[in-house]
């Protein structure tokens, strides 16, 4: 009689598991069928509001936007239904493993929200400025936002599965610090190159004196390229001069064009002791007249600057609207005094030297 009592009671008790079992089988199945039938009235939803919102065109839309808003709310289901079936199966570890790969997973819309948001601010903001300093700031948050958040959710995940990130921290710290020293030069053009863009001293398309030139060559160019390591200057013998920004920021920057293109001319100009100053300036003045390029006001000026050894050195001052065409202005104004001066008998003097030879007699 015991015997049996014993047997029965094993009966009950497997039937009881498979009961349970059985019990946990159909929620599961029934959680599942919930949230395929859920995902696809969401989805209509969603083309339904999309196909709507083209027609009534309230505002643009965008396809990523769409897009990301599907990816949310499938990983918003997946969420709920994920976590009731891990709960249901009471299996602490597999719960924590369903919630760090969705960490993980939300990491790329996560990314895709920040780079419609990056764009949109782009076309709002710096499409509409004069300079090509914000679109750069733009494209560097586009290039560094994604690793920046996958990271993050790296970080989040690991704490979610109970790791102790903080030897991972200190690690990357060290590993920081170790790669800094070894690459302390590109480093520090980097963050030469981040306050570049922040101070802004010159931008792309302005022109500054280039203090590297090779010998022989111009020694200014335009501004064409403004990188995290290195800035590019064509000089106006279409050379392409690339600086570290390193070396860029411990200089002077001589920026010709980053208020306004329009800038004075000093051509110097030496006249001799007996000519007439005043029909010397009267002849340079007529010059200036016929370059068309030399702006009216503020006006024209010949001064007296000095009284050099063998000539009154005399100072035109002149200026233009164009920067660029400095040389230019220095070389015709240049080149007419000349002619001028030669037309009109004034001397343009230089240093002679008599040299006498005696004998004596022997």
């Amino acid at each position: 009689m015991q015997s049996f009592n014993t047997y029965v009671d094993r009966i009950i008790r497997w039937t009881t598991v498979e009961t349970d079992i059985l019990l946990i089988l159909i929620k599961a199945a029934v959680v599942l069928a919930g949230s395929v039938v859920a995902w696809m009235i969401m989805k209509r939803l969603l083309t339904t509001a999309e196909t709507r919102m083209r027609k009534l065109n309230i505002f643009p839309v965008n396809d990523q936007s769409f897009l990301m808003i599907r990816k949310v709310a499938f990983y918003g289901l997946i969420l709920i239904s994920g976590t009731y079936l891990t709960r249901l199966f009471e299996v602490d570890i597999l719960e924590k493993v369903f919630h760090a790969v969705l960490i993980i997973l939300m990491a790329a819309p996560v990314k895709q929200f920040a780079v419609i948001l990056f764009s949109y601010l782009e076309n709002k903001i710096a499409s509409k400025t004069e300079t090509r300093v914000d679109n750069i700031i733009f494209d560097l948050l586009n290039k560094f936002a994604g690793a920046i958040i996958f990271a993050t959710a790296s970080i989040l995940a690991m704490d979610v599965l109970g790791i102790n990130v903080m030897p991972f921290i200190a690690g990357a710290g060290v590993a920081g610090v170790a790669v800094g020293f070894a690459a302390k030069d590109t480093l520090s053009n980097l963050i030469a190159g981040v306050l570049l863009i922040i101070d802004r001293p010159f931008e792309i398309g302005d022109r500054i004196e280039v203090w590297s030139a090779p010998s022989g060559t111009a020694t200014w160019g335009d501004v064409i390229d403004i990188g995290l390591r290195a800035t590019k200057i064509k000089t106006t013998d279409n050379l392409v001069i690339i600086i570290p920004n390193n070396e860029i920021m411990k200089r002077d920057i001589v920026n010709y064009t980053i208020f306004s293109s329009k800038i004075r001319v000093r051509i110097d100009v030496g006249i001799s002791y007996d000519a007439d100053i005043e029909q010397a300036k009267a002849l340079i003045h007529q010059v200036i007249e016929t370059a068309e390029w030399v702006l009216d006001k503020p006006p024209p000026k010949v001064v007296v600057r000095n009284f050099g050894e063998s000539s009154v050195d005399l100072q035109i001052r002149v200026w233009i609207q164009d920067a660029r065409k400095r040389m230019d202005t220095v070389s015709y104004i240049s080149d007419q005094v000349k002619l001028a001066f030669d037309k009109n008998g004034i001397e343009i003097p230089y240093p002679k030297r008599e040299i006498y030879i005696t004998q004596k007699a022997v």
